[in-house]
């Protein structure tokens, strides 16, 4: 029966098991997937040739493809080639990582889920060794005629086995997912940790423009002067020396000290880097390691004094090397000029010092030249000590000062050199004192005349004034009124034009500065009290200080009112129109002239002067005029509404204004003076217009010209280019024509 079962009765159906197995192959490669119950159909038929020809081992092994087990045998052939095919197509599963997804393109996912969804088809599982199994689809085969219950079991362990797999893989990702959590908690803390460690590191920086520097440099000053003065008088003045050693000693190592801490205040002094200052201690040190300041610095604090310890303390000269910090006492000196309230005298008191300072070394140097070569060899040296005139220690240092002084000016006689080395030593110091006292005396000069530029620009105007009133024959009276009204002006410091002063600073520098100066008397205004901010910024940049002396009209009764005043200083009187009747006083804060500027329709007085002001002595004046709020209400249309029922309201009030003529349109005088505005922008519209349209038109002759010349070149010489003579011979024509 066997035979017959393998050879004759399903030779169909082996046909077919071979052929769908083909063709599952081939679809699966293109991308289409084959029901599954065709594969479980050609799955059961290869299993049951299998079964059927294993029970018969013998003749299969001694048979070949043709004769009896030969479908079996072919059909084992083609699970083996299929099973091989899978194996290395699919020899690895890759594990999924997230990292690698999110580097993947969506292609490749799509192709790599394809992939899955084909091995799931199949069948194709992974074992826990990272091989692929066999060729499982039999164990979804549906026909369990010749599947025993030992394979039945072993299918349900194996699918128990991959469930447990798993679960075990999801708690290990799991495990995984809180580990990296717990990592990113860490490098978190990490993080936070070092964030208070740097704000811990955070050490006392001192800006450079603040009080504690500049007390601090006023410190470092003191001992740095003491040093220059002291060190060269100490070392030639033998005298000096001896009689106060122990408080030599005292004052060099407290100044030893101070050089110290001026190291360390450098080290924290801070710099300004995109704007703001340095607080991190290492960019602090690399910054002051870098400059030559710091090299100085080390020299000046080198103990070359332990020197004392051999030579004795008779040689001073030996800490010479403090000099180096000098650069301290000129930061001192620069940052009191700007700080100083009178900056031209603290100049002239300073080169005062420096030409004191350059006397008083020349004077040391003199008398130590006068010891080598020996006292009064010769009339040029100090005379002899012996003699008891000469021998007091004040006596050496004066002479020798008025000695230099008279070197180095060169305004008085001394004793001529008589050896070649004092020739020297005179030659030098006249050179010195030629040089540095053209400095000093030009630096003296401009600081006197710049100390008086006020002045002679201000007497210049007078003088000016007082030539053009000469001359146009003003009355006496007239006259001495503008003389004291300038006296006025340069007594009280109001000369001064705060335009011309204020142009170069910054808009908000100059508005701070207004807004300190002018904001509180301008929100003295009724009308302004309530306005915003940038308005009122707006108006007191456009403030005009001016000044009325005695007896002057501000304004006068039926004027047209282009600008209102607000007083600062001084007293006014609105008077009849006599001029002598005194209705009311306006004293400091107030106002008037508001409601002139604004333009309110329906007012009875329309832009004109109701009263006659008068000033009683000399009034200081703050000045808004009508052109400057209309362009500064430009910008804020609202407040220039609130600004209008502001002044409509006190109108009402005092009854002044028509309210008929309030509700009407337009008033005319308005639209009257807007066309206007509009005919002076077109006019100057119009002149731009012609420059323009002139200077094209002789740009364009000047281009036809030039075309002109090059055909005339092109007919006469052809495309060729030019030679000398020729070129010379065309332009000698050319001037001809002009």
């Amino acid at each position: 029966m066997a035979k017959i079962n393998t050879q004759h009765s399903y030779p169909g159906m082996h046909r077919l098991s071979v052929r769908t197995t083909d063709e599952d192959i081939e679809r699966i490669e293109n991308g289409c997937i084959r029901t599954h119950s065709l594969c479980e159909d050609a799955s059961s038929e290869l299993q049951r040739v299998i079964s059927v020809e294993g029970r018969h081992p013998s003749e299969s092994q001694t048979s070949s493809f043709t004769g009896r087990g030969a479908m079996a045998r072919l059909s084992r052939f083609v699970i083996s080639v299929r099973s091989w095919a899978t194996r290395h197509l699919h020899h690895e599963d890759q594990r999924p990582d997230s990292f690698l997804e999110r580097i993947r393109g969506p292609e490749l996912i799509e192709v790599s889920s394809r992939q899955s969804n084909i091995r799931s088809f199949l069948g194709i599982r992974e074992r826990p060794g990272g091989a692929n199994s066999h060729w499982p689809v039999a164990r979804f085969n549906v026909n369990y005629s010749n599947n025993t219950n030992e394979d039945k079991k072993e299918e349900k362990k194996e699918v128990k086995e991959e469930k447990k797999e798993e679960k075990e893989e999801k708690k290990e990702e799991k495990k995984e997912e809180k580990k990296e959590e717990k990592k990113d908690d860490k490098k978190d803390d990490k993080k936070d940790d070092k964030k208070k460690e740097e704000k811990k590191k955070e050490v006392f920086v001192i800006d450079p423009s603040s009080n504690i520097y500049y007390h601090w440099l006023a410190i470092i000053a003191i001992p740095v002067f003491y040093n220059w003065c002291m060190l060269v008088c100490r070392a030639c003045f033998d005298e000096l020396q001896f009689n106060h050693i122990k408080l030599w000693l005292f004052l060099d190592y407290g100044s030893d000290v101070i050089y110290v801490l001026d190291m360390f205040v450098r080290f924290r002094t801070g710099f300004l880097e995109q704007g703001l200052l340095v607080q991190d201690e290492k960019k602090l040190q690399e910054y002051y390691t870098k400059t030559s300041q710091f090299k100085l610095d080390v020299l000046s604090l080198l103990p070359t004094d332990l020197a004392y310890l051999k030579l004795g303390l008779n040689y001073p000269e030996l800490r010479f090397n403090r000099l180096l910090r000098i650069s301290r006492l000129f930061e001192f000196f620069d940052r009191t000029e700007t700080r100083t309230n009178y900056p031209n005298m603290f100049r002239i008191g300073n080169l005062v010092l420096y030409i004191l300072i350059i006397i008083h070394w020349n004077a040391c140097i003199y008398f130590a030249i006068s010891k080598v070569i020996g006292f009064g060899t010769d009339s040029w040296v100090y005379p002899n000590v012996s003699v008891p005139e000469y021998g007091r220690l004040s006596r050496k240092y004066i002479y020798s000062l008025y000695w230099s002084t008279l070197t180095l000016t060169t305004i008085g006689e001394t004793p001529p050199p008589v050896k070649d080395e004092e020739y020297l030593f005179v030659v030098i110091d006249f050179l010195v004192g030629v040089l540095i006292f053209a400095t000093i005396v030009g630096n003296v000069g401009s600081m006197i005349s710049n100390m008086n530029a006020s002045r002679a620009e201000f007497q210049a105007k007078v003088d000016s004034i007082k030539q053009y009133m000469h001359f146009r024959k003003v009355t006496k009276d007239l006259e001495a009124r503008v003389i004291k009204w300038f006296d006025y002006l340069w007594t009280n410091k109001k000369t001064v034009d705060e335009k011309e002063v204020l142009k170069n600073l910054p808009d908000k520098l100059k508005a701070e500065i207004a807004i300190n100066v002018h904001l509180d008397t301008l929100k003295k205004v009724r009308i302004f009290q309530d306005c915003e901010a940038g308005l009122l910024i707006e108006l007191v940049l456009k403030l005009k200080p001016t000044v009325f002396s005695p007896g002057d009209y501000i304004c006068k009764k039926g004027d047209i009112g282009r600008e209102m005043y607000i007083i600062k200083e001084g007293k006014l009187a609105v008077v009849a129109d006599d001029g002598i009747t005194q209705f009311v006083v306006l004293s400091d804060g107030s106002y008037f002239g508001e409601i002139s500027i604004l333009n309110i329709k329906g007012s009875k007085s329309g832009n004109r002067r109701t009263a006659n002001i008068r000033s009683i002595g000399y009034s200081d004046l703050f000045c808004l005029s009508k052109d400057d709020l209309m362009e500064a209400l430009t910008e804020y249309p609202e407040a220039k509404k609130a600004l209008e029922e502001k002044g409509r309201q006190i109108l009402m009030k005092d009854n002044l204004i028509d309210e008929e003529a309030a509700k009407a349109g337009a008033d005319p005088k308005d639209l009257e003076e807007k066309i206007e505005r509009l005919e002076a922008s077109l006019d100057t519209l119009q002149t731009r217009f012609a420059r323009l349209l002139a200077e094209y038109t002789s740009s364009q002759q000047k281009v036809k010209q030039r075309l002109a010349r090059v055909e005339t070149r092109v007919k006469k010489y052809g495309s060729g280019t030019l030679s000398v003579g020729e070129a010379e011979v065309e332009k000698y024509e050319e001037e001809k024509k002009q």
